[in-house]
């Protein structure tokens, strides 16, 4: 460009290479092509492969676990599960699942996560039921930072009293609970301001939105891979397509998909929007070819609409499908028309207090995945 006259330099002869533009995002062309080269400049051995991560994590879960026992938190999304059976295939039996029902999931989400992941494990799993806590906790606020501190912090309390149970059940053996096992990924260190020069975008659960004084000692065997890595891990652990492919899914939940209070008629609203969605999308075979479809409820906008021979007064909500690898970069996903146009006619006719549908055709950068 004219304000970039050289778009890449090298010396050779001093082992310097650089480009002016991000070879690492899924928009570069021949982007992964150029780090290849570079790495090979380098000296580096291509070593990284998913069978080396496997055992790699193994080993390092057994030396940090050692006798004890750990709990890993199921949110139902592929992070979690992964890292469950990698940790499960390190301890085995001294690792108990817990699967906390928060009352922000998607339509299905608890019994898809009871049958599948503990058909395809044989995990032993605990759920328990928050939701009453969780919708205690969230009333009357607005903030998505807030909302993502306060959903982390009542995951923590939630973990902590069903450990409490668990130890309590394996006292008897002299056996304590004191690790606790999180799907974390490197994006989420990155965008809650982890790592030299990181701008904190938002704190994932997770990581920023822990408490000070967590009790638990972590067991994060994801934490430097992204999510086309994680997902190779899980097929490498022998996970079945439905967890190990299945859309990415908000570990806080649908409550930061709600663009203001979080209250249980709300949850309900975009609950069965974001179903009809995610059947329309099954329904055409896009469900595994789109990165995710966040459905996003503005629940502080009203307009009027008309339907049937009224007036209406309702929330517009928000389609973000989104194409993407690794969700540090993504690109809105160009579906079919007649697609867009049957979820639309269908939320507003079957979704009561939705009187309009529209479309995010916003990349990230400059927008992140999730709307807040």
């Amino acid at each position: 460009t004219a304000a970039t006259p050289a778009a890449a330099v090298e010396a050779a002869d001093r082992g310097l290479y650089g480009v002016q533009f991000h070879p690492e995002v899924m928009h570069t062309e021949h982007g992964i092509t150029i780090l290849r080269r570079f790495l090979e400049a380098a000296g580096c051995r291509p070593a990284w492969t998913m069978v080396n991560i496997v055992e790699e994590q193994t080993g390092r879960i057994r030396e940090q676990v050692g006798g004890g026992r750990a709990i890993a938190g199921l949110s139902g999304g592929v992070d979690s599960a992964v890292a469950a059976a990698l940790v499960q295939r390190a301890i085995g039996e001294r690792l108990t699942c817990v699967f906390v029902d928060h009352g922000l999931l998607r339509k299905g989400e608890a019994e898809q996560v009871e049958q599948d992941f503990v058909a395809a494990t044989g995990v032993s799993l605990r759920v328990v039921d928050a939701s009453a806590a969780f919708l205690g906790a969230l009333r009357g606020v607005t903030d998505p930072e807030t909302k993502r501190k306060i959903i982390g912090r009542e995951f923590i309390r939630a973990f902590e009293r069903a450990a409490r149970e668990i130890t309590a059940e394996a006292g008897a053996h002299g056996e304590s609970t004191e690790f606790l096992v999180q799907g974390t990924l490197y994006p989420d260190v990155v965008e809650s301001g982890g790592g030299a020069g990181a701008a904190n975008i938002k704190s994932h659960h997770n990581v920023g939105g822990l408490p000070d004084d967590l009790k638990f000692r972590l067991v994060e065997p994801l934490r430097a891979l992204f999510k086309d890595e994680v997902r190779r891990v899980g097929e490498e652990l022998g996970l079945p397509p439905e967890i190990v492919w299945r859309q990415p899914f908000p570990g806080p939940g649908l409550g930061i998909r709600i663009i203001g209070e979080v209250t249980a008629p709300r949850l309900e609203i975009l609950r069965e929007a974001d179903a009809i969605a995610r059947a329309e999308l099954t329904a055409a075979g896009l469900d595994t070819t789109v990165w995710q479809c966040p459905v996003v409820l503005l629940a502080d906008v009203r307009s009027v609409g008309v339907q049937g021979d009224g007036r209406t007064y309702g929330h517009p909500v928000v389609l973000r499908p989104v194409t993407s690898e690794d969700a540090m970069t993504a690109d809105w996903a160009r579906l079919p028309n007649d697609l867009l146009a049957r979820i639309s006619t269908r939320i507003t006719n079957e979704v009561p207090e939705v009187n309009r549908v529209v479309l995010d055709i916003t990349s990230k950068p400059p927008g992140t995945i999730e709307w807040e």
